[in-house]
């Protein structure tokens, strides 16, 4: 089981437990303290006797005056619940102080509210406490719009603001996260549903992960179990049941195993404390849903653990249990060696112990054990004076994190985050013996990018324990890897389909996005040379700098690539340069049942009838740029429809062509249309899709067919080869429907060609 499975129920002492689903607080110090309500506050001066138990040089004016300051600030304000607005900020001051967090950060637990609640400016905390309390405070306040829409820029970019703060300076989240905490075990005091179904689903998909990802697990797992609660509650009400069942039925299971674990530690002369603790509903409901069985099958809703002085007795308390207990295969992790991303290190095994029951234990020293209940706060820089950093291992996804926020669109950044937010770990190493975790199902180009952005940039192969693996590839814990680089590689659009961490889609991302911006940018100029030229004006890319704001360009390669993509005409672009130079319109003709048919310059390749080709399609809007779709590419006979894009002009498709139902919900966007007589005269571009037997000869009678059927290959692509067939797309120039249908008669007719057809998409 990994420790992300794991819940921090309170520690109980030997021979004892205590339900998880019991009403005592999550945090370390709060184990055997009752939480106080909203009627009895926490008072100024427990307040810092708290803090200086663990802190004798904190700054006990700071919190007074904080302490102050913030009850004055919110005055009569109430919380939904109807409690007094200060409570809030005094319980997430509590909770700081539970981690023992220096004087700043509970200042900033009493503060974090009263710029974005109160009249209180950011100016003046910065007055009245200086500028270190007034940043934290700048980065924890409350980024309400936090909500979990689809699509919402809003969203991603204030998910950017908090990481963003976050890197700064990492108290910024364990005050958010206290401020969370706090925030949802008061849940109940909102009383619509829905509202606090969004918070739970909130605090599920962002301050969980993040929770985890710095190892403050007693908060992980408090806050996912009060969501749990909201958002289904019969769910976790059954397992409560079923474990209080559990219980009666199963007597002292816990007293058994511990006196077991005891004895085997004394045999052995290994110093050790031994603890059992129930796991959490939510955590028992997830592995539930995993593994497909009852809540009797499982064999860690107990979990207990070893606690030694060193290393080294870790391993040797290991030796003893497999000694004393069967081992159940495949059981065994050690985070000890390999330690997970937030700093987590323990021993994780599974045996078959008294009663013939699997039982769960966990091995690790008493540092071990501090850092895997309290994460960062274990070991709080600040303590000791230190500045805030990020070069702890905690820290390194933050880093690529930022790294992300840098090459993402808005509407990207919080799929790519969400990526790097819920991963399970696989470890593999570089040829020099580097650690590199990596979510499970990464790639050697993953394992490229988390080396470094250059290098996933430039990788051409990659090899896995000396041996040359595809780039698709899926790495395995302990896996060795070697990344072969070029200078003049770049990514592949191919990688977006099986990468898997955010940086490594990122990354791809851009480059797709600013290659195609390449290749419309010159594809735009070529069009803008040909207008010129056509006119006879002398080409210059000066020419367009007075016209750039008119079509909201900042540079002339942005006006180019707009041209390139469709979202501007050329002839539009031309005519803003020289507005006195304007042909005189073209005149309408008569078309098939009286429709007017205006005469456009067809904007595809092909082969041109000439200079100025009508496109002879009735019942087109005049003045609108015209596109045949690419997905069905419609040529004359097939029955035709067109769909209007604001920036783009009109898209031909076929009638049943598939994509067409995505337009279903816009019928103000179809116009009817169809094939003017004599469309046939020009070549229209058409796609077949064959499987071919892989002989000698077979590729050359395929187009030799074509040839001699009348017919122009334009493009031609493999998509798949195995060893006795390969498919193959083919672009052809037809006339029409019917010249299509006799190119793949000979075809079929062809003995190495085992089945033809027209290819509608790709």
């Amino acid at each position: 089981m990994d420790r992300g499975d794991a819940s921090p129920s309170p520690v109980v002492s030997v021979g004892a437990v205590v339900p998880p689903h019991a009403p005592v607080s999550g945090a370390p110090s709060a184990v055997a303290a009752v939480r106080r309500t909203a009627a009895t506050p926490m008072r100024a001066f427990e307040l810092v006797e708290k803090v200086l138990s663990y802190d004798p040089d904190a700054d006990e004016g700071l919190i007074n005056r904080a302490y102050v300051y913030s009850f004055k600030a919110h005055g009569a304000q109430r919380r939904a619940s109807g409690d007094p607005y200060f409570t809030h900020p005094l319980e997430v001051a509590g909770i700081l102080a539970d981690y023992q967090l220096d004087a700043a950060s509970i200042a900033t637990g009493l503060l974090h509210d009263t710029v974005e609640d109160t009249v209180a400016t950011l100016d003046e905390i910065r007055h009245a406490f200086g500028a270190e309390v007034a940043d934290l405070v700048d980065g924890v306040t409350k980024l309400s719009q936090l909500e979990l829409k689809d699509g919402s820029d809003k969203q991603s970019e204030n998910f950017r603001k908090l990481l963003l703060a976050m890197s700064k300076d990492i108290r910024v989240l364990l005050v958010k996260l206290a401020d969370r905490l706090h925030n949802m075990r008061t849940i109940e005091g909102i009383r619509k549903p829905e509202k606090r179904e969004r918070i739970a689903r909130e605090t599920l998909e962002i301050y969980v992960p993040l929770a985890e990802r710095i190892g403050i697990h007693d908060i992980k797992d408090e806050l996912e179990d009060l969501c749990f609660g909201v958002l289904n509650p019969d769910a976790r009400d059954s397992i409560v049941h079923r474990l209080d069942d559990l219980r009666r039925q199963g007597g002292d299971i816990i007293g058994q195993v511990v006196t077991s674990l005891r004895q085997v530690m004394l045999e052995g002369r290994v110093p050790a404390e031994i603890t059992g603790r129930e796991k959490r509903p939510f955590s028992i409901f997830r592995k539930l849903q995993r593994k497909e069985v009852e809540v009797e099958q499982l064999s860690d809703v107990i979990a207990f653990r070893v606690i030694t002085r060193t290393v080294r007795d870790c391993y040797q308390a290991l030796g003893l249990i497999h000694s004393r207990f069967h081992a159940v295969p495949g059981r065994l992790k050690d985070y000890i060696s390999t330690p997970k991303t937030n700093g987590y290190q323990s021993i994780h095994t599974t045996v078959i112990g008294p009663s013939r029951r699997r039982v769960e234990i966990q091995i690790r020293t008493e540092a071990m054990h501090e850092i895997a209940e309290r994460g960062l706060a274990a070991h709080w820089e600040y303590k000791q004076g230190g500045g805030a950093g990020t070069d702890k291992p905690q820290y390194r996804w933050l880093r690529e994190l930022v790294d992300i926020l840098k090459h993402s669109r808005p509407e990207e950044f919080l799929e790519n985050t969400k990526l790097e937010l819920f991963t399970d770990q696989v470890f593999c190493f570089s040829p020099k013996g580097q650690l590199i975790s990596l979510p499970v199902g990464a790639t050697p180009v993953d394992f490229g990018y988390a080396v470094h952005s250059e290098v996933g940039d430039r990788c051409v192969g990659a090899k896995v324990n000396g041996r040359l693996v595809p780039l698709r590839h899926v790495l395995q814990s302990g896996d060795q890897v070697e990344i072969l680089t070029s200078k003049t590689s770049n990514p592949s659009p191919e990688w977006e389909r099986f990468v898997v961490t955010g940086k490594a889609r990122a990354r791809v991302r851009r480059f797709i996005r600013l290659k195609k911006r390449e290749e419309f940018r010159d594809l735009g100029r070529a069009m803008m040379q040909k207008v010129f030229r056509q006119e006879g004006y002398d080409f210059t890319d000066k020419a367009f700098e007075s016209v750039l704001g008119q079509f909201k360009a900042q540079a002339v390669d942005d006006l180019y690539a707009a041209v390139g993509e469709g979202t501007v005409g050329a002839r539009t672009v031309f005519n803003a340069v020289f507005p006195s130079h304007r042909p005189p319109p073209p005149a309408a003709q008569p078309g098939r049942d009286g429709a007017k048919v205006v005469p456009f310059t067809k904007p595809r390749t092909g082969k041109p009838k000439g200079k100025g080709q009508a496109l002879p399609i009735a019942g087109l809007i005049p003045g609108m740029a015209v596109h045949f779709a690419r997905c069905c590419h419609p040529i004359p006979g097939d029955r035709i429809v067109g769909i209007v894009t604001t920036g783009k002009g009109v898209t031909i498709h076929t009638i049943d062509c598939e994509t067409l139902e995505s337009f279903s919900d816009t019928p103000e966007r179809w116009l009817d249309v169809s094939w003017e007589p004599g469309a046939t005269e020009e070549a229209y571009s058409s796609r077949i899709h064959l499987i071919m037997l892989n002989e000698p000869g077979a590729l050359g009678g395929v187009t030799t067919v074509i040839g001699k059927t009348g017919g122009n290959i334009t493009n031609l692509r493999f998509t798949n080869r195995q060893r006795d067939f390969f498919e193959l797309l083919i672009d052809v120039e037809v006339q029409d429907d019917r010249h299509l249908n006799n190119i793949m008669a000979a075809l079929r007719a062809t003995p190495s060609i085992t089945e033809v057809k027209r290819a509608r998409t790709g």
